[in-house]
């Protein structure tokens, strides 16, 4: 599924109508450049399952939770940038907290996925990144001078997710997650085929806010 936002505004809506469908036990594996909005992404989802704490970009601590307030899953947020390989992935033991949490793995793509067959892949990309590797926002290529922008332009806060369900519990709750994101005012939904799919080449690029 392919989300197109408009604003951050927009973001936080969509994280919050995504927040409504997850449980514990659930693995989410967020990817995304600097600036992308994953971090926007997490407080969303946050403020809806009522955690406590303020989310903040996990950089220079690798792994936060925080309790719900009302009984539900913990929040666990966690910064793979820093981390060489899925064993220092591993060495943070969050199996033991995993079936009781809903766990969110910024940077984790190529690690997190040994954590649990079931997750949800979320790709966080700017339009200003599309644009830059030759497409307008629709994805269509653009000539040289469609690329410049005045200086005083304001900041171009739209977005394009991707979602990417693996294994049996999320091939279930998809289509209910895709009508509650298409039945968001001002947010258009794709479906996304296999060739639509984002390459998995976001290297370690720097922290992000």
């Amino acid at each position: 599924m392919r989300v197109h936002l408009e604003s951050l505004e927009q973001m936080r809506t969509f994280a919050a109508a995504l927040a409504e469908h997850l449980r514990a036990g659930d693995l989410l594996i967020l990817t995304g450049n600097l600036g992308a909005g994953k971090t926007t992404f997490t407080q969303s989802l946050g403020k809806t399952l009522d955690v406590a704490g303020r989310i903040t970009s996990p950089t220079f601590v690798i792994a936060r939770e925080h309790p719900s307030r009302t009984g539900g899953p913990a929040l666990v947020h966690v910064d793979a940038y820093r981390l060489a390989d899925g064993e220092e992935l591993e060495d943070l033991d969050l199996d033991s907290e995993l079936d009781e949490s809903i766990t969110v793995v910024e940077w984790g793509a190529g690690m997190a996925e040994q954590l649990s067959s079931d997750h949800l892949d979320i790709t966080i990309t700017p339009v200003w990144d599309e644009i830059a590797e030759g497409g307008n926002a629709d994805g269509e290529p653009v000539g040289a001078n469609d690329v410049d922008e005045p200086e005083d332009e304001p900041e171009d806060e739209r977005r394009t997710v991707d979602l990417t369900g693996r294994g049996a519990a999320w091939a279930e709750r998809m289509p209910a997650v895709e009508a509650a994101v298409s039945a968001l005012a001002g947010v258009r939904v794709d479906d996304l085929s296999p060739a639509d799919l984002p390459a998995e080449d976001f290297a370690n690029e720097g922290d992000e806010s």
